[in-house]
């Protein structure tokens, strides 16, 4: 596994818990295909660890993730997506999707306990990431949701984790019209675990992780795989397949006049530029 500092990892062995941490702060830890493949190989390496029980997942300077980096997102396509001008194929979209929402099926599904610890942003991948976690701290003043549905449609991310976890009005609100909302305003629906103060997140989260590290390690094992059957009957089926085929499809939009073309705005204005002007045209008074 090639080094990448971008991703932090520390073990303790006497408790079982392994610590993972979004450390590109700068940039609200924002993740690239290469932070991504990081994280996988430390999850895998953790799944496979007898010695493991817990994942504790987080973010360093206080924001857990502000999700994929869109400074270059034909980057997520690999070299060459973009050789020839055009957009990436659907072949290409397909392959690459395939891919990377299988990272996601494989943390909804993960054979140990998974802890977030969420504080600043979560937003798109990093939310899902939290929704998918088996026990999440929330700070109150987290600000969460998915808001590349306002460039890229509502077809995107793990339509079934939405509607699972969030209930289809609450899913359907976010996924529509992009809002970043403070998840304290969910704090009464039950969506995580805890709500706290952002300075009792960190504390709290580590409580339980401490907490879900007493459980027997084999029985662990056994209940999220009974977690995972239960949840593939009830409420996933289909998501393998229908996650990263609605994804591939949905990203090669045609825009009319007057819809937002981010990837347009991106070229001709920055990202920075991009992201305000994206902000400014869905602000409805």
């Amino acid at each position: 596994m090639p080094d990448d500092d971008r991703i932090l990892r520390s073990l303790d062995r006497d408790s079982g818990i392994v610590t993972l941490s979004f450390n590109n702060p700068e940039r609200r830890n924002t993740y690239d295909p290469a932070m991504r493949d990081r994280l996988a190989g430390y999850l895998d390496e953790a799944a496979a660890d007898d010695d493991v029980k817990v994942v504790h997942l987080r973010g360093e300077g206080g924001v857990f993730s502000t999700g994929a980096d869109m400074g270059n997102a034909y980057a997520w396509y690999g070299p060459g997506a973009q050789s020839d001008g055009r957009r990436p194929s659907q072949r290409r979209r397909l392959t690459v999707d395939r891919a990377t929402f299988g990272f996601y099926h494989e943390f909804i599904g993960f054979p140990k306990v998974t802890v977030a610890e969420v504080a600043g942003y979560a937003l798109g991948g990093a939310f899902e990431l939290a929704l998918a976690a088996d026990i999440a701290v929330v700070a109150r003043d987290a600000r969460i949701g998915m808001p590349a549905t306002r460039f890229l449609g509502p077809a995107l991310g793990s339509l079934h984790l939405f509607f699972h976890r969030l209930g289809p009005v609450l899913a359907r609100r976010l996924l529509l019209t992009g809002d970043i909302i403070e998840a304290g305003t969910l704090e009464s629906l039950g969506v995580f675990t805890e709500f706290a103060s952002a300075g009792d997140v960190p504390a709290r989260a580590s409580y339980w992780a401490r907490k879900a590290s007493r459980m027997p390690a084999d029985g662990i094992v056994m209940a999220k795989e009974a977690f995972r059957l239960v949840e593939q009957l009830q409420a996933y089926q289909g998501e393998e397949v229908f996650s990263y085929l609605t994804h591939a499809f949905g990203t090669n939009l045609r825009f009319e006049p007057g819809e937002f073309n981010f990837v347009k705005e991106r070229a001709a204005h920055g990202t920075k530029e991009a992201f305000r002007r994206r902000d400014a045209h869905f602000d409805v008074e």
